[in-house]
């Protein structure tokens, strides 16, 4: 716990998590506006995002809609990289490692505190989308994709388990750039990797050739958080998808460790 105490303090003095974090926010209060602009002229666009000239309570649902395709990912590798590869450019990490810490402790913790910056940015997301769509549309009892008319408490448990859903995604993108930065000292060199990977995946999930790929790649998995929009709600992709994310982020953070343990960062 000292570990990631000490990676928190850091994490909330360091200028680049307030950009990650303002960049977040700004998108669903940016949407809120853009869609109250152009409300007469959104017809097009997705059921999700229409949904919402309705009722401010579905722009957090919109706003991950957005967000999950790439902003939230490259935060995610961001973060993942960063919280070592980075200390190896700066080499802060020798500092920690010439104390009796076991490596599996320091990359717990670089772990840890990158699940706290996105969980974070999700919670901003999901308060400004509510600031921002109840000022432009209100707060009104939701209507799912499916047709029902719900409350606004279930209609805001089921947005708080999509962010949840989305959140487990996000973490394979953590997981994925953390391995890389065990294997470099660059945390952009990290970073660039783990999105390549991710894009690499998302590549292949659209070609018929390779379905059958598809249940395996935690990829595949990221838009079905959309289920929960529904009723009755089709939880099977949804616990399908969950259990994709924890293993992937499971196996990834057991060879990040392998691989962290024997590495040689003092020279």
């Amino acid at each position: 716990m000292k570990l990631l105490h000490s990676e928190i303090i850091k994490l909330v003095h360091q200028k680049r998590s307030y950009v990650g974090w303002g960049g977040l926010l700004a998108v669903p209060l940016l949407m809120s506006l853009a869609m109250y602009l152009e409300r007469s002229n959104l017809q097009g666009v997705d059921p999700l995002i229409r949904f919402a000239l309705h009722d401010g309570l579905l722009v957090p649902i919109g706003a991950i809609w957005l967000l999950t395709p790439l902003l939230l990912p490259m935060l995610a590798a961001m973060a993942g990289a960063y919280q070592l590869a980075g200390e190896a450019e700066t080499g802060t990490i020798k500092t920690w490692l010439m104390h009796s810490i076991s490596r599996g402790g320091v990359l717990a913790s670089k772990w840890g505190v990158g699940v706290i910056y996105l969980a974070f940015g999700l919670l901003l997301v999901f308060l400004g989308g509510l600031a921002g769509g109840g000022l432009a549309f209100g707060l009104h009892a939701p209507v799912l994709l499916s047709g029902e008319t719900v409350s606004v408490a279930y209609g805001l448990w089921l947005i708080l388990l999509a962010y949840l859903y989305v959140l487990a995604g996000a973490l394979c993108v953590l997981s994925l750039a953390l391995l890389f930065a065990t294997l470099t000292n660059s945390s952009l060199t990290a970073a660039i990797a783990a999105l390549v990977v991710f894009i690499v995946m998302n590549i292949l999930g659209t070609f018929s050739y390779f379905d059958f790929l598809q249940p395996y790649l935690f990829t595949s998995h990221l838009g079905d958080w959309q289920n929960l929009l529904g009723q009755p709600i089709f939880w099977h992709p949804i616990i399908t998808g969950q259990l994709c994310f924890a293993l992937w982020s499971t196996g990834l953070m057991t060879l990040a460790w392998y691989l962290f343990r024997g590495k040689d960062v003092l020279v």
